[in-house]
């Protein structure tokens, strides 16, 4: 394995949790392997390891993002990864209302409804 896959690997069991990153990347490769493989590396391994920023501040980034691109699969392993990465609710909530502002309520509707289902333990 490539060194960004190992680094990737190690930083989203610390994000997602040990215990959760065997099933993570078994989603990942379900239908084509090679996807878990580049998201391991790349986004894991390459993006989410860079300085500059802290691991919350990166999470509420990318919760932005997510949620106004309507990107629900995501969305909700990020707001799960955001949590662990110690953003607290009223954060996330007032990341969110940034979304409402610039990418409409709706959008913003839609991702509190995930954070709803992550708050609950929801996993589908």
């Amino acid at each position: 394995m490539s060194s960004d896959y190992e680094q990737g690997y190690a930083q989203f069991a610390r994000m997602v949790g040990e215990e959760n990153i065997e099933g993570l990347t078994a989603r990942l490769r379900a239908v084509c392997p090679d996807f878990e493989k580049e998201v391991i590396a790349v986004v894991g391994g390459r993006i989410w390891t860079r300085g500059g920023i802290d691991l919350k501040t990166r999470s509420l980034c990318s919760i932005c993002i997510l949620a106004a691109l309507g990107r629900r699969n995501a969305l909700k392993l990020n707001l799960q990864m955001a949590l662990r990465n110690g953003a607290k609710l009223e954060e996330i909530c007032e990341a969110l209302f940034q979304v409402a502002a610039y990418a409409g309520f709706a959008a913003a509707w839609d991702a509190l409804e995930v954070l709803r289902e992550v708050l609950a333990g929801e996993t589908k």
